[in-house]
């Protein structure tokens, strides 16, 4: 065979087999020996061969973390410091109680498409509530299901499997970047059928007699934030872009207002930052008579407030705040919302939900597709067109009608 070059290795016998090792860059840029094992010399040789072709293609990784310890990494090192805190917030979170406890063990290099699919689909009989022993943190006096031995059936939606999903991906395409993978297994895999995956049990978007009564309660009962529930509904603003919607984003005699800041908490830290989710975010909507009334009025009851409170007024820009001024803490909102569910006599849906509900009040305006797609800012029109295909009955259009007239009235 003639004697080998410097830097080529060798193949020898080592305890009960042999083993091989051959000189590679590390990514650190570090030279260094790679080995190999094997119980026959022609198996040990198959597999040094195959490390000289990695090292003759570049940087080979000789210390292979698992699973677990890379995704914490990836979390602190390229998502924290490079992607907003809101979109850290919920990677860390799927990380945390789906990925590590389900793969976590497993070593980066050697995770296969068959283990991650595997995995994939037991999440569809996957009950978070057991899994995470959710009942058995609540307090003795509030346990209802788990602990008690009687499962919920709290299984993860097929968005959330697709998130995670998602993810993961995201995470193995920077382990080929960084050189410590050659393949993203995770970009591989299908994800579950979707008649497999949890269906919706609550009523999750309100017709148009359902937001009219909700409505019509919170005036009724003179609701200070009752603007903000006009804007969630009529505009389809998320939770956090009304709560950050400033007085200098809004403008009445032109009838539109801009949406740029939202108002977060985050890991225990109320953000109130300008982030948007597409391009279009930033582009001005506009303001229908209900809207802007009901914006009018928040006016009055803001500087009466303001008035109140005197000295004890925390200044701010904010449209909608507490009676002395101070941002609304998004939570509080939620139960405010899940309260006046209750009382209003209407199905209790997320705050998130009433954007379809907008949706089908823009359908039931007969507003333009196009019109509809800048009001919900939806990237892609076909997003907008699955509302549009539904076509709205006469007495929707009559319970319209009734709710425009209240609310202008």
């Amino acid at each position: 065979m003639g004697k080998r070059s410097n830097g080529e290795g060798s193949v020898f016998p080592y305890k009960d087999g042999w083993a091989g090792y051959v000189w590679v860059v590390t990514p650190e840029g570090k030279k260094t020996r790679k080995w190999a094992y094997g119980k026959t010399r022609e198996e040990t040789h198959e597999k040094w061969l195959k490390l000289h072709e990695l090292a003759s293609k570049g940087p080979v990784p000789t210390k292979h973390p698992t699973l677990a310890a890379y995704l914490t990494r990836w979390l602190a090192e390229v998502i924290e410091p490079n992607r907003e805190p809101t979109t850290y917030a919920g990677y860390e979170v799927l990380v945390r109680l789906y990925m590590i406890p389900g793969l976590g063990k497993k070593r980066l290099d050697k995770l296969t498409v068959r283990e991650v699919q595997t995995w994939l689909n037991t999440l569809v009989t996957l009950c978070t509530c057991c899994d995470q022993k959710k009942d058995h943190q609540r307090p003795e006096a509030k346990q209802r299901c788990c602990s008690k031995g009687e499962c919920c059936k709290g299984y993860p939606s097929r968005s959330t499997i697709a998130s995670i999903r998602r993810i993961l991906r995201s995470a193995l395409s920077n382990a080929i970047r960084e050189e410590l993978i050659s393949k993203n297994v995770a970009a591989l895999t299908v994800l579950p059928n979707a008649s497999k995956t949890k269906k919706a049990k609550n009523h999750s978007v309100w017709n148009v007699d359902e937001a009219r009564r909700f409505l019509e309660h919170l005036r009724s009962v003179d609701e200070p934030l009752y603007a903000a529930y006009v804007l969630i509904l009529i505009l389809g603003l998320r939770r956090g872009e009304v709560l950050g919607l400033a007085w200098d984003c809004v403008d009445l005699d032109r009838e539109q207002l801009w949406i740029s800041r939202q108002l977060n908490r985050v890991r225990g830290e109320l953000l109130h930052r300008e982030t948007t989710k597409t391009e279009d975010s930033t582009a001005s909507l506009p303001l229908f008579g209900l809207c802007i009334a009901a914006l009018r009025d928040r006016q009055r009851i803001q500087e009466k407030a303001r008035q109140d409170a005197r000295e004890k007024w925390k200044g701010s820009d904010l449209v909608f705040t507490t009676k002395n001024g101070t941002p609304i803490e998004p939570r509080n909102f939620y139960r405010s919302f899940e309260r006046y569910c209750e009382r209003a006599g209407v199905p209790r849906i997320r705050v998130h939900d009433t954007r379809h509900t907008c949706a089908s009040l823009l359908a039931a305006l007969d507003v333009h597709p196009r019109v509809a797609m800048r009001i919900l800012r939806h990237s892609q029109i076909s997003v907008t067109m699955n509302v549009y295909t539904q076509v709205p009955s006469p007495e929707t259009r009559k319970a319209l009608d009734r709710l425009n007239q209240h609310l202008d009235g």
